[in-house]
């Protein structure tokens, strides 16, 4: 979207950081964990009182919520000429199993802090501003990752997404009729669903770097791309007294240089790869018996598709050979690919010239983990802001972000969306 002119450096309403930290910690509670954490997966009951409770303070900052048919939220501060499409912000309130407060909870709660004040100060806008809370972004408990803004970009269909079962076999469809929030808007672009003219989406680093050269702002330039896959090892179960070594069919004793694999795969494409194995499953996982199934995941990443193919190409060597040995069978099943994301250079410069006018230590970065904005930005201009979280801890209960790091980066995301929105009041 073209922007009108940049913004001056005087008469800036300023975020509240009271204000922005009251309600990160108000929401925290729901879901809260005796470590500190959250956990709140999606559509879950503590998932519905979190969305109620947005709803109600999207409402009480004078905006219309609208529920597409993914369960997304859509909180809406109409501009002075409705026509234009919105300037869109927004994460997501599913956490992990062992999650924190920040991680996707800031960059909804800062977007709610810009409406928040912008209505207090009377600001209006050329272009309508929404806040999105994007449907189950972590994957903890339904995949495909990123649901609500994959469904949205078209990176899968509405039908995949709502067909999706977590391991207990309730259905995203069913999950979602159960809390309330089974919206009637259309999800996808292709069906309908509004275009954003531009995106912004606040977080946490999740990563060390920040804190480590000791900047406030990171601009995020783009995000690696991912490819996940699950492996499964089958051989036999067996009395692990009475069956020789040589004439063992063991899956796990299989699984362990294709794990190894993983791991060397991501440090031959360094400095960007990335290579994990973050679940494993062991069947029958008993003491005394040989195992018959083995079953783990693989994540890899890397800032170029070329790197990524050379990533593939390599774990099916890996299995290849596991398999050449005839102990085993493997299957390998891709589960998730996305290209890697560059950012709106617009945007960008919008980012860093707002972390520049407060003389904000900032620097560029690359995001190496996945966020709603990586599937917006195939849609739409889109851009990130990042800001330090202690120890670069995330995914875990003692996830922790300084409250003045937290109200630098929403006042950066204020600004940006004003240049990019038209202050005309």
């Amino acid at each position: 979207m073209n922007a009108p002119e940049a913004l001056p450096t005087t008469a800036l309403p300023r975020i509240d950081t009271q204000r922005l930290w009251g309600s990160l910690m108000t929401l925290a509670e729901i879901g809260a964990t005796p470590r500190g954490g959250v956990c709140r997966l999606a559509l879950s009951e503590l998932d519905r009182q979190a969305r109620d409770l947005f709803v109600r303070w999207a409402r009480e900052a004078g905006c219309t919520v609208r529920v597409d048919a993914i369960g997304n939220l859509f909180a809406r501060r109409e501009g002075i000429d409705p026509g234009l499409p919105a300037v869109g912000t927004g994460s997501h309130i599913d956490t992990q199993p062992t999650g924190g407060k920040f991680d996707g909870n800031y960059g909804v709660l800062a977007g709610l802090e810009v409406l928040r004040t912008l209505a207090d100060h009377g600001l209006r806008t050329r272009a309508p501003l929404e806040l999105c809370v994007w449907t189950n972004e972590e994957g903890s408990r339904f995949v495909p990752v990123m649901m609500g803004s994959g469904v949205y970009a078209g990176a899968f269909t509405l039908e995949h997404a709502l067909a999706a079962t977590d391991r207990e076999g309730t259905s995203v469809r069913e999950a979602l009729a159960a809390i309330g929030y089974a919206g009637t808007a259309p999800a996808a672009l292709a069906d309908g669903a509004p275009r954003f003219g531009a995106f912004f989406e606040a977080h946490i680093e999740q990563g060390p770097v920040l804190e480590d050269t000791g900047d406030v702002i990171g601009v995020v330039t783009g995000a690696l791309g991912q490819r996940w896959y699950d492996v499964v090892l089958t051989g036999l179960e067996a009395h692990a007294g009475p069956t020789p070594m040589e004439l063992r069919r063991d899956a796990l004793q299989a699984a362990l240089p294709l794990m190894q694999a993983v791991d060397r795969i991501a440090r031959a494409e360094q400095p960007h790869a990335r290579g994990t194995v973050g679940w494993v499953q062991v069947f029958p996982n008993s003491r005394n018996t040989i195992p018959g199934r083995v079953s783990f995941t693989v994540d890899f990443r890397h800032t170029d598709d070329a790197g990524l193919a050379r990533m593939d190409a390599a774990l099916r060597e890996a299995i290849a050979a596991v398999q050449a040995e005839g102990r085993v069978a493997v299957s390998l099943e891709p589960v998730v690919s996305f290209p890697p994301a560059p950012f709106a250079p617009a945007l960008v410069g919008r980012v860093r010239a707002a972390a520049q006018r407060h003389g904000l230590p900032h620097r560029d970065i690359v995001s190496g983990a996945g966020h709603d904005a990586v599937y917006v930005a195939r849609t739409a201009p889109a851009a990130m802001i990042f800001v330090p979280c202690k120890d670069g801890i995330s995914h875990n209960e003692v996830e922790d972000a300084r409250p003045e790091h937290l109200a630098a980066g929403c006042q950066v995301l204020l600004e940006a969306m004003l240049e990019t929105a038209g202050r005309v009041a």
